[in-house]
């Protein structure tokens, strides 16, 4: 499968290097003008454009458009993340693309979709969450909402959509022999990850006001805390089994541990759980809590996470030009996936890169030489 990525930020790059992880040929097309690094001084850091070569191609003229269509010819995917319109401005939108090749795959992803009041608004991840409606129940009690980083929105609302999506097309096209666009919007996609929740909220189990809910740290027995050396303890303990070993294990007697599910004692038992857990180390209560199931893990850092004894053991994490990154997922019992390869630089790769895609040899030399490509 070969497939273009026009350069952005979050989620295209991210769904762009899945698809590399799993076997596809990927071209990024980088902006002109961007500096070349020596080898030697090739940040190998840049995780999300791992990989995968590039060559930088100015879409303002003429002649970079029409050799993106060209190598458009030759691919199954076009993955792009502009603002709506600004993909047709440039002369690609997907009546040109579909018209040079009716099997094209076109994934695009924007924040709110391409249709409605706020369709050409600017916006990050965190203002997306807010409309879809799953930023105002992460947080404690009281308190503002917390941005869960940029996972649910860019990368779990956009990216992992965008990608189904396209594999989908994909199959689809193999039915019927034609592409089509793939719309992918972030506010949707995040919404669609809180389905669970709006069932809860729906079947009035879910209450709206923040941090007092079964899986937004409301429960004690769902949710992190400090230990003594001020490191913390994740605890996951939801069925009744767990919620007893988790309450035995911290040395709650039976007549001390109330019914999980009577909210009305979740806020006095949270406070106790939070006294007995402060008063022995993350790794004394990891040995207390050993052969106990009770649903209780210690958090790690990002650094410390790839070290982990389970990470390791599965290979989790894969060091990939001296740098531990996460690896490709899922796995597959035959056709695994090798071992990615590191980010390159914009620019670091031959431009007979061009060549292996179907552009003749004289056409990228007159395209260097006008500055089209670099």
């Amino acid at each position: 499968m070969r497939v273009i990525e026009l350069t952005g930020l979050g989620p295209v790059p991210f769904c762009a290097m899945m698809l590399a992880d799993l076997g596809a040929d990927v071209l990024r097309i980088e902006r002109t003008g961007i500096p070349v690094l020596p080898p030697g001084e090739v940040d190998r850091r840049m995780v999300l454009t791992r990989g995968r070569p590039s060559v930088g191609i100015d879409l303002k003229q003429d002649r970079g458009v029409e050799l993106v269509l060209c190598l458009l010819e030759q691919s199954d995917v076009l993955l792009e993340g502009f603002r709506p319109g600004v993909l047709e401005r440039l002369g690609l939108g997907p009546d040109v693309c579909l018209a040079r090749n009716p099997r094209l795959v076109l994934g695009r992803v924007t924040g709110y979709g391409r249709q409605g009041p706020l369709a050409q608004e600017a916006g990050h991840d965190i203002n997306y969450l807010s409309v879809a409606g799953v930023l105002d129940p992460i947080g404690p009690r009281g308190q503002p909402p917390v941005p869960p980083l940029n996972v649910v929105g860019d990368f779990g609302g956009g990216a992992m959509p965008l990608a189904v999506g396209v594999l989908a097309a994909l199959l689809e096209r193999e039915r019927s022999g034609q592409g089509q666009v793939v719309d992918a919007a972030i506010v949707d996609g995040a919404a669609l990850l809180a389905t669970m929740v709006y069932e809860m909220r729906a079947l009035g189990q879910w209450s709206d006001e923040r941090g007092t809910n079964l899986l937004d740290g409301g429960a004690p027995q769902y949710g992190a805390y400090e230990t003594a050396d001020g490191t913390y303890l994740s605890v996951g303990a939801l069925e009744e089994p767990f919620y007893q070993s988790f309450m035995h294990g911290l040395g709650f007697t039976v007549e001390e541990i109330p019914p999980r599910n009577d909210r009305s004692q979740w806020e006095e038992m949270k406070v106790k759980v939070a006294a007995v857990l402060r008063t022995k180390s993350r790794d004394e209560w990891l040995a207390v809590f050993r052969d106990i199931d009770a649903c209780v893990t210690p958090v790690l850092s990002l650094a410390d996470a790839p070290g982990h004894e389970h990470n390791a053991a599965r290979g989790t994490f894969v060091e990939v030009g001296g740098i531990a990154e996460p690896g490709p997922a899922p796995r597959f019992s035959r056709s695994a996936a090798g071992a990615p390869l590191p980010a390159p630089a914009p620019g670091e790769h031959d431009l007979g890169l061009l060549t292996a895609w179907g552009i003749p040899t004289a056409d990228v030399d007159v395209l260097v030489a006008a500055g089209v490509v670099d």
